[in-house]
């Protein structure tokens, strides 16, 4: 915090104003000096009388005087204003009073009124301009503005005719109206200053502010990606050591109970993912792919994926045939829709789910219909807040985190596809999602390469620090007929490669946790291992890591990246595509 209290910020005023007179000093010097020597020519010329030297000399020695450079030249003057202010208060009051000699030494007795109006104009002339000068310090106004008028006024009041107790009358008005005047620029200049330093006081303690938001935000990164990958390694290998256990059991009564087991895993799986998703889009770390998008295949995945989930809740799921293309990001726009899909199944328990596409000239509206239990006008605005779920204050995992809107949310954004929502309550709901379109005679095909289903590697290399990840790892590829070499180090794993090399069996992929022992870099260690034994050996890499700049370096790696817990189906589809690459590469050649 960077509060200004009273007292410190009448200081930082006081500092500001004192600076402020000094730094006007020399200009404010010079006209005060050629106005008074202008008026004493004047009245030398006319009256040759020597008391108008003399008070020019008074004048001119109190100019050359030139007090406001001890101020310049003292090195801590900032640090006592107090005493700069007093001192300067007294320097003006001096001026004041030089100048109030000025009608006693100058004007000779008698009716002399051109000479009277000569000294009355040029001394409320130089008190109007050092009154502008110097009302930044309060004290300053009456020691400059009093002494002079009021020794003008009682000058001309000692006359005693009518004419100069009326000339004496204007000036002592005047002198009241120029006090109020100075004081009121003075209380104009002080709040100016005042809100000056509680606006940078305020910046300062926005910036401090900032900082440690911004502090606390990369110690919460960081300790989500170390406690991100402490859960992810133990679930790790119980998803590996449940595919293990379930490929044994079944056929037996035992295999229900695995399957179930595998759900379990799953689910917290996806929700540490669904987590680790969030935060990336934050982050801006999500960086789409936009090309064009035909929409049947995507809707017949998305009916893949729920039409089971949709048949055990008796509802109906349907994805209506579309002839539209459209331009977009298909992994991030089939995560949308699925969200979109899913949260509209979870909040329908009669009738079903329709999906449908419709173009629009050049638009093409995405409709995520349902025939739910509708959200409320009073919910409508909260729906896509993290963690915001209707009906669901126990928080019942079945429900799901309630972020799965959130992320909908945070991708339309990120795809620049806007996203409409109409709801009535116990009738339904309708998500829109507009997209741009694009016509299927723009779009150029992939060609097809001919080929047998994927086979698994014959041989793999397995480095991991933890033994119960290699043990689970070990016992899912060798139910698959796969050779595999586990060791928790690089030397170890080169030598393994060495002799390899020299086998009839050689390693094709090389599987690598990114986090090693002793600090160790997975990464650099699987780099430096496939340059050396490329091109026969593929690298891919699975790792617990979520933070950020650590999986920016995994992704510019180029390698094939899997994220903890990988379940045993998906580590087994990898392998496959990693023994296919060399095959679809020459397909791609010809």
């Amino acid at each position: 915090m960077n509060d200004l209290h009273p007292p410190e910020l009448a200081e930082r005023v006081l500092r500001e104003q004192v600076a402020a007179v000094h730094a006007n000093a020399p200009a404010a010097y010079l006209a005060d000096f050629l106005t008074a020597q202008s008026l004493g020519i004047g009245l030398f010329v006319a009256t040759w009388r020597w008391q108008v030297l003399l008070w020019m000399a008074l004048h001119l020695a109190l100019t050359l005087r030139r007090a406001y450079r001890r101020y310049q030249r003292s090195p801590d003057a900032a640090a006592h204003p107090e005493y700069w202010a007093r001192f300067n208060a007294r320097n003006v009051l001096l001026r004041s009073c030089v100048w109030g000699l000025a009608p006693w030494l100058c004007v000779p007795p008698g009716r002399n009124l051109g000479l009277w109006v000569m000294v009355i104009v040029m001394m409320m002339g130089g008190c109007a301009g050092g009154a502008l000068s110097l009302a930044v310090l309060k004290r300053n106004i009456p020691r400059f503005i009093v002494p002079s008028m009021a020794s003008l006024t009682l000058a001309l009041a000692w006359r005693g005719d009518s004419t100069h107790l009326f000339l004496a009358t204007g000036c002592l008005l005047y002198m009241c109206v120029m006090i109020m005047f100075a004081l009121q620029h003075h209380r104009l200049l002080t709040a100016a200053l005042t809100m000056r330093f509680e606006k940078e006081a305020l910046a300062e303690q926005l910036s401090h502010q900032i900082a440690a938001t911004q502090r606390v935000s990369e110690e919460k990164t960081r300790f989500l990606a170390a406690a991100s990958h402490d859960l992810r390694q133990p679930l790790h290998a119980i998803a590996l050591f449940g595919a293990v256990i379930e490929k044994k059991l079944k056929g037996t009564e035992e295999w229900n109970h695995a399957v179930r087991l595998m759900d379990a895993v799953g689910t917290l799986g996806d929700s540490l993912d669904i987590l680790l998703d969030i935060s990336r889009l934050d982050a801006g770390e999500v960086a789409p792919q936009i090309r064009p998008v035909e929409l049947n295949p995507l809707f017949l995945a998305l009916n893949n994926v729920f039409v089971a989930q949709a048949a055990d809740r008796d509802l109906q799921l349907r994805l209506r045939a579309t002839p539209c293309w459209v331009l977009s990001d298909p992994q991030l726009l089939q995560r949308l829709l699925s969200n979109l899909v899913d949260n509209a199944l979870k909040y329908t328990t009669r009738g079903g789910v329709v999906v449908a596409a419709r173009a629009r000239g050049p638009l093409v509206w995405i409709d995520v219909c349902d025939t739910g239990i509708g959200i409320a006008d009073e919910h409508l605005g909260r729906i896509f807040d993290e963690f915001y779920q209707i009906g669901n204050p126990g928080r019942d995992r079945a429900q799901g985190l309630g972020i799965g809107l959130s992320i909908v949310q945070r991708l339309s954004r990120l795809l620049a596809h806007p996203l409409q929502v109409r709801s009535r309550l116990h009738h339904g709901s309708r998500f829109r999602l507009v997209l741009p379109a694009v016509t299927a005679s723009g779009v150029v095909p992939l060609a097809a390469c001919p080929g047998a289903a994927s086979p698994l590697p014959q041989r793999v290399l397995l480095i991991d620090d933890e033994a119960a990840i290699r043990q689970a790892v070990i016992g899912l590829l060798q139910a698959h007929g796969v050779t595999i070499d586990a060791v928790a180090s690089e030397a170890e794993a080169e030598a393994v490669l060495v002799q390899a090399a020299h086998g009839s069996t050689p390693v094709e992929v090389l599987l690598c946790d990114v986090r090693l022992a002793d600090g160790a870099d997975g990464l650099a260690a699987a780099q430096r291992l496939s340059a050396r034994f490329s091109p026969g050996l593929q690298v891919l890499l699975i790792t617990g890591e979520t933070a950020p700049q650590r999986q920016r370096q995994m992704l510019d790696s180029g390698l094939q990246v899997l994220l903890k817990p990988v379940a045993a189906d998906r580590l087994l589809q990898a392998l496959a595509s990693l023994t296919r690459r060399d095959t679809t590469h020459a397909c791609m050649r010809s």
